[in-house]
């Protein structure tokens, strides 16, 4: 399967559904992966970014509902529910959340194969995911930032850090907050955040970025147009 294929995650509980479904893509030619309960799946969306996610609402840990707010507060990775719920109140809420689709179980497999060919091309007729601030550029898809005066040279958190504050611009972020959306492991501790902010201010500035970094006492950090 060639590495340029789409990357689809299925966030499913129940394994028999979660093969079937993985076998229907995998021969459209869709990579796949598989999250057994809600808070693996966010993990898993954090730290490999698949093209989109199908999702279902009835999960352990974590359920759907709850995994798509979090990821709808992160970034804008597609979204489909695939769920036994066929109440309206809950095709609705699930929409209003930011699902893509919603699809009732039981299903039609090359239903959803096909709902998901759907969904990856309205994204790829987007075209570059790219992201713009004062003189600040931002390319999702090469995972890097630049001003006219050229690239910034940034470590991954200190990316992370950035493409979440500037997804999310004049919004007041929290330490908390960006620690649980952007930093990894080892470099998950409130303090950390500081170091990171202070290193990318000064990045920022001396790429003559036009934006700025602005600490909120007592709260967090807040991006800005200069």
């Amino acid at each position: 399967m060639p590495v340029s294929s789409p990357l689809v995650l299925v966030v499913e509980d129940e394994s028999a559904i979660a093969e079937i479904l993985q076998a229907y893509l995998q021969r459209a030619g869709c990579r796949t992966l598989r999250a057994a309960d809600g808070e693996t799946g966010i993990q898993l969306v954090r730290s490999l970014r698949p093209d989109l996610v199908l999702l279902d609402l009835n999960l352990p840990r974590k359920d759907g509902f709850a995994v798509l707010a979090a990821l709808r507060q992160e970034d804008d990775t597609p979204v489909i529910v695939v769920s036994a719920l066929d109440e309206d109140v809950d095709k609705l809420t699930a929409l209003r959340i930011g699902a893509d689709d919603y699809i009732t179980k039981p299903f039609n497999p090359d239903e959803v194969v096909a709902r998901v060919s759907a969904v990856l091309r309205r994204g790829a007729a987007l075209g570059p995911k790219v992201v713009r601030l004062g003189a600040l550029v931002l390319d999702v898809e090469a995972h890097s930032a630049s001003t006219p005066t050229g690239t910034l040279s940034l470590t991954p958190s200190e990316y992370r850090l950035l493409e979440q504050l500037l997804r999310r611009r004049g919004r007041v972020h929290s330490r908390s907050d960006l620690v649980d959306a952007c930093l990894r492991d080892a470099d998950a501790l409130d303090r950390t955040v500081d170091s990171h902010i202070a290193h990318l201010r000064r990045k920022l500035a001396a790429a003559e970025a036009g934006v700025v970094l602005t600490t909120v006492r007592g709260v967090g950090y807040r991006l800005d147009p200069a």
